[in-house]
């Protein structure tokens, strides 16, 4: 059977200043790298001039694409995966719905009706967790695929006896709880790790402001290096430079840049929200934590810094979670 031509449809952002290579244009570039004629759409931030965008790519694809794969996202990002599957529907182009997003169950829960709508356009049904295959629990085909990780791989580095230099890298917002971060170095210091610092990364969405201020009333200020969005060169030296990878989310699914910290060899403190238990094993590839316990966080960064052993454990378990999200190990099942 002859290679189907396939277009990628979702909020393709990483040529944007400030903006991560979305899952949708990792997969184009390894498509392309097996000789895939891919196309993709849209690289406008703002989502009405992307809607338009994509709309209008669409109608050119109609006779170019075999296959479009939509990227479907809460909120706002699933009314556009609803316009673009029925327009998709409309211009006899096969979907492919592949879920993204930690709250992404939330949202099927208040909107159960329009979320099996959309899905049962889809040909199939693409997850990158069995938490969020579940929402399409009622679709004939349903298939589990791991999110990709960026390439080329960061050196992996076997972390043992470990210093006390934390990296946080997500972006500023509620749903990121980038304060608890904070709370957790104020803690370590007054439990009497002295040469404690935090690296903090990423865009900000409102609040790095008051992520900066509590820094301030906590007076670990000093310990903190805001390091604002890390290019690719600028993420391998923190991946390098840093040994203990904080993740404080209050919702998350199968995180790449938790993926990212544990194929570099970091220890990952994560938070058990949403599908990170299906994700990561606890005391494996991972000390996990109740949600929001920065307590419960700071008592597991502790523990790492006295037991080498368990450093090393978690920091080579990671390393095995984090291969499975490789191209080699991911090809053949995109490709079928």
């Amino acid at each position: 059977m002859d290679t189907p031509r396939v277009g990628i449809v979702g909020p393709l952002l990483g040529t944007n200043p400030g903006w991560v290579r979305s899952p949708g244009e990792l997969l184009a570039s390894r498509l392309r790298a097996e000789g895939v004629e891919v196309q993709e759409t849209s690289r406008f931030p703002g989502r009405i001039p992307r809607l338009i965008d994509t709309l209008a790519a669409l109608r050119r694809w109609h006779d170019r694409v075999d296959v479009a794969v939509v990227l479907v996202f809460s909120g706002a990002g699933f009314a556009m995966a609803d316009v673009t599957t029925a327009a998709a529907r409309r211009l006899g182009i096969p979907a492919i719905a592949w879920l993204h997003g930690g709250n992404l169950p939330v949202f099927e829960r208040r909107h159960t009706g329009w979320v099996r709508r959309v899905l049962c356009r889809a040909t199939t049904v693409v997850a990158p967790s069995a938490y969020l295959a579940a929402l399409a629990r009622n679709h004939p085909w349903v298939e589990i695929v791991p999110n990709l990780l960026p390439e080329p791989a960061y050196p992996f580095r076997l972390r043992t006896r470990l210093r006390p230099r934390l990296l946080w890298m997500r972006t500023f917002e509620d749903v990121y709880r980038p304060q608890m971060a904070i709370e957790v170095v104020r803690r370590l210091v007054e439990a009497g790790v002295d040469d404690v610092a935090l690296t903090m990364a990423g865009q900000d969405r409102g609040l790095l402001g008051p992520t900066r201020q509590a820094a301030r009333a906590a007076g670990v200020f000093d310990r903190i290096t805001f390091a604002g969005f890390l290019g690719p060169e600028a993420k391998l030296e923190a991946l390098s430079s840093h040994d203990v990878y904080l993740h404080t989310n209050a919702v998350d699914n199968a995180p790449v840049s938790v993926l990212e910290a544990a194929s570099a060899g970091l220890p990952l403190v994560v938070n058990a929200v949403g599908g990170i238990p299906a994700l990561l094993e606890h005391e494996g590839s991972c000390l996990m934590v109740p949600d929001g316990d920065a307590g419960a966080m700071t008592a597991s960064v502790i523990r790492l810094l006295h037991d080498p052993e368990l450093a090393a454990r978690l920091s080579d378990g990671g390393r095995a979670v984090a291969a499975r999200s490789t191209w080699p190990e991911q090809r053949d099942r995109w490709l079928a």
